[in-house]
């Protein structure tokens, strides 16, 4: 392992990162109990909403390991999850506003995450930029 990939691998969950690794825990379990009970107990009443919040679920577990895990890999796969989650919480929050009749329930994401305080929509934001700043301390100068 090289210097940069340790000093990366033990910043991403350190500081702000540890802040990070709690929200993302929070999400997965909110997000995944949410969508676990509505799949079972109404799926057929808005499966799109439903199945969009259990993809929420696994993306937030996904970004979790990434952060706890640390190293290169785990810098990829924290930054791959932000930016598909962001891309997510943007394109279904302009769908849920714009074609509302599609959800006829929330899910995770619908109006940026408005059911959560937007925190889905700050969230990925404030992943990337973490992982943009630890990328940048563990470069050589």
């Amino acid at each position: 392992m090289s210097a940069s990939e340790s000093t990366q691998g033990r910043a991403l969950a350190t500081g702000p990162g540890r802040v990070l690794v709690a929200i993302y825990g929070v999400f997965a379990v909110a997000a995944g109990a949410r969508a676990g009970v509505q799949i079972a107990t109404q799926f057929e009443e808005a499966p799109l909403a439903y199945l969009l919040s259990a993809l929420a679920a696994v993306v937030y577990v996904i970004a979790l390991i990434g952060f706890i895990r640390g190293g290169s890999g785990g810098w990829r796969l924290a930054v791959a999850c932000c930016a598909f989650e962001l891309a997510g919480v943007l394109a279904v929050g302009t769908a849920s506003i714009f074609f509302a009749e599609a959800f006829p329930d929330e899910t995770v994401w619908s109006g940026y995450g408005r059911g959560y305080g937007f925190v889905p929509l700050v969230l990925p934001v404030l992943g990337l930029l973490w992982l943009r700043a630890v990328r940048a301390r563990s470069e050589p100068s």
